[in-house]
């Protein structure tokens, strides 16, 4: 048994990761579905929030797809909805999937057809790696691009692979000198998106649930929420790091089960 038997009664709203927590991008994970089951039992409203550069409509459609009932969850935050809503109104170059490119403009995204000051980077094509895109990148930073970023993690675990995102690009595109803004966890506008979805509850009752140092417990301590770390997932086996203020997560369990 572990603490996510019986979480203290003041934590009203989870705040809770997908990847590495729940589903692994191909099946969901043991124990995870009763988890959940059993908070919304206890009345605890639970909001998903991913790093997904995709509409909250395709993940609830990916969910559905895994078997996960939409009966034990209340919401979807993405970032790649937050990054969208800064975007709304221009046209800006993309870089990405087909299926990102075509998630986002059945959302509203403008694509440019030439040349373009701004780009909005949902990660990179099937098969390549950051150093496919150097070329690309210095172009860019030629050009002075502002590159959006709009899934911030480095990589993540699908199945049995390591896949590459977003946020390698942009870290690679900011070491050359270019100029990024970023979308996601760790950042505040998530959170400060998720907690108006839930009501704005009192930040003393909500609790961030994940498996990533540097983006659920390093967007939890900035925001000042307590947070659960899953050891299982990405960064398994990995010494925590320091956070400022002395910030430690209230507990480390294998998974959600």
């Amino acid at each position: 048994m572990t603490i996510l038997s019986a979480l203290p009664e003041r934590y009203r709203l989870i705040l809770c990761d997908l990847w590495g927590c729940v589903h692994d991008g191909y099946r969901l994970l043991p124990g995870a579905a009763d988890r959940l089951g059993q908070w919304q039992r206890e009345d605890r409203t639970v909001l998903f929030v991913t790093n997904a550069p995709r509409s909250a409509a395709t993940v609830r459609r990916q969910l559905d797809r895994l078997g996960l009932p939409d009966t034990l969850y209340q919401g979807v935050v993405t970032a790649g909805e937050v990054g969208l809503a800064a975007l709304l109104g221009r046209a800006v170059g993309f870089c990405g999937t087909p299926e990102d490119r075509a998630d986002l403009e059945a959302d509203g995204l403008r694509v440019a057809d030439g040349s373009f000051t701004e780009l909005a980077c949902a990660g990179l094509d099937r098969g390549e790696t950051v150093a496919d895109y150097q070329d690309r990148l210095r172009e860019w930073r030629r050009r002075d691009v502002l590159l959006h970023c709009l899934n911030p993690d480095q990589v993540v675990i699908h199945g049995p692979e390591r896949m590459v995102c977003a946020g390698a690009l942009a870290d690679a595109y900011e070491a050359l000198g270019g100029r990024a803004c970023w979308y996601g966890k760790p950042f505040e506008t998530t959170y400060v998106h998720a907690l108006e979805l839930a009501g704005n509850p009192p930040k003393d009752a909500v609790l961030a649930i994940g498996d990533g140092w540097h983006t659920d417990m390093l967007g939890a301590a900035r925001f000042g929420i307590d947070a659960i770390f899953v050891e299982g997932g990405i960064h398994a086996g990995e010494p925590a790091p320091a956070f400022d203020n002395g910030w430690r997560p209230l507990a480390i369990v294998p998974s959600l089960a």
